[in-house]
């Protein structure tokens, strides 16, 4: 056999041997599928809403049934005012709007605003402006929703005085808006 027909015969059998192997009756190796990637899932958590405290409510069974018990205890608040003033001062209305809260929680709850001056200033001059100053109490509350009729209003001027000292101090305590339970 010539040279020319070995190399094309070599190669033919080559490429039948490797087609032999490939053809094989076993069946190929399985190679195992990666594992599908899972898709993340999103979950939006909302958050939860604090609950809302139940307003802060007195009950009337509490209130002792003494006025002078009441009183003593100092459920209502002052309001002071300012020299020879009687508006309502911002830094005033919060002490007004916690009175109001708590004569709206007791309907029953009659009280008397005396309206109270430092020494200064004649005795007349005294007597009406704390008159004005216990009708500006009043007529604030009144602004809140509290009903006027269980509100009485008197003034005791310079005569009544909380604190006796005779500087800034003891007057800015003397001049004021003082609440007096009468009735349960």
């Amino acid at each position: 056999m010539s040279l020319r027909f070995r190399l094309p015969l070599g190669g033919a059998l080559a490429a039948a041997g490797f087609l032999a192997v490939s053809c094989s009756t076993r069946p190929p190796a399985q190679v195992a599928a990666p594992a599908p990637t899972p898709t993340p899932t999103v979950v939006r958590l909302e958050p939860t809403p604090a609950p809302t405290p139940a307003p802060a409510r007195i009950v009337e069974d509490t209130l002792p049934s003494s006025v002078d018990e009441i009183n003593r205890r100092g459920y209502l608040k002052d309001a002071f005012f300012e020299l020879d003033e009687y508006a309502i001062e911002p830094a005033q209305r919060d002490a007004l709007a916690g009175d109001a809260t708590w004569l709206k929680a007791h309907p029953s709850v009659r009280a008397t605003i005396e309206g109270h001056c430092d020494e200064r200033g004649t005795a007349a001059y005294n007597m009406a402006l704390g008159e004005r100053r216990a009708s500006a109490a009043r007529e604030y509350l009144a602004s809140l929703g509290v009903d006027t009729a269980r509100l009485k209003t008197i003034s005791y001027g310079k005569e009544r005085p909380f604190a006796t000292g005779h500087d800034e101090a003891s007057w800015a305590q003397n001049r004021r808006g003082h609440f007096v339970v009468t009735a349960r």
